[in-house]
């Protein structure tokens, strides 16, 4: 049974986190630039997402799309996709790109809490990839999130932990040395523990499924999947409660 879900009276958006990414709204699709590593771990991410979907062409979610480089990967996987985001540089972006491509993508400029009233259980699968340190109360996105999904369905997290590490690698290396990605992309107090991200799921309706990190090697610029959480990268799958038995 779906319960009553409200949107909130304030918009859970940071307009500061918007302004920054319109700045970098030209860099999406450039693989060799400051959001290469985007496009070097898609296909992980990809792989983890439908490692984890039993249904044939599901209709997806994709929350803070950003210029769509996982939405089309989702896409070319047979899945019916809508993508949404709050920067509507970063949409025009995605929108041109899909349509060079050949790609049918609903793309929207709307909040997961607006989406979530309007369509209730409605995705068979939702994704929320590197988005919830970038809002003030990634709670609200959580249940949103949840509250837009199926019983049954599979909800997918990608975040960074909240640990002295990341704030080393990801943030002051990752940005400020290596220039992996561009400055100012993350704020250290908005990362987020995998405890307080398993605690939120589980008071949304979400049970657990799985977790792996994403490791990074400097010597070769990759990265590779590892089941569990270390300090820095991580994804985890949960599943919403409720489906018929």
């Amino acid at each position: 049974m779906n319960q009553a879900f409200e949107v909130q009276d304030s918009a859970n958006v940071d307009p500061k986190e918007i302004a920054h990414f319109d700045r970098i709204a030209n860099l999406w699709w450039d693989e060799r630039g400051k959001m290469g590593n985007l496009h070097v771990i898609n296909p992980l991410r990809r792989a983890y997402i439908f490692e984890n979907i039993s249904i044939e062409s599901p209709k997806m979610l994709d929350v803070g799309c950003g210029g769509g480089i996982l939405t089309e990967a989702l896409v070319r996987s047979g899945a019916e996709v809508t993508g949404i985001d709050q920067s509507t540089l970063t949409l025009e972006i995605a929108r041109r790109h899909a349509k060079s491509e050949g790609l049918s993508i609903d793309y929207r400029c709307q909040r997961i809490e607006e989406l979530a009233v309007l369509e209730p259980e409605m995705y068979d699968a939702i994704c929320c990839m590197e988005m919830l340190e970038h809002v003030p109360d990634p709670n609200s996105t959580i249940h949103a999130c949840a509250h837009a999904l199926k019983p049954g369905g599979k909800l997918f997290f990608s975040t960074i932990n909240r640990s002295a590490k990341a704030w080393l690698f990801a943030i002051i290396i990752g940005e400020y040395v290596l220039g992996l990605l561009p400055r100012g992309t993350h704020q250290y107090q908005k990362l987020i523990r995998p405890q307080e991200l398993y605690g939120w799921a589980n008071a949304a309706g979400l049970d657990f499924v799985s977790v792996a990190s994403l490791l990074y090697n400097p010597i070769t610029r990759g990265f590779k999947v590892k089941a569990g959480v270390e300090d820095i990268n991580y994804m985890a799958c949960f599943v919403k409660r409720g489906a018929e038995k």
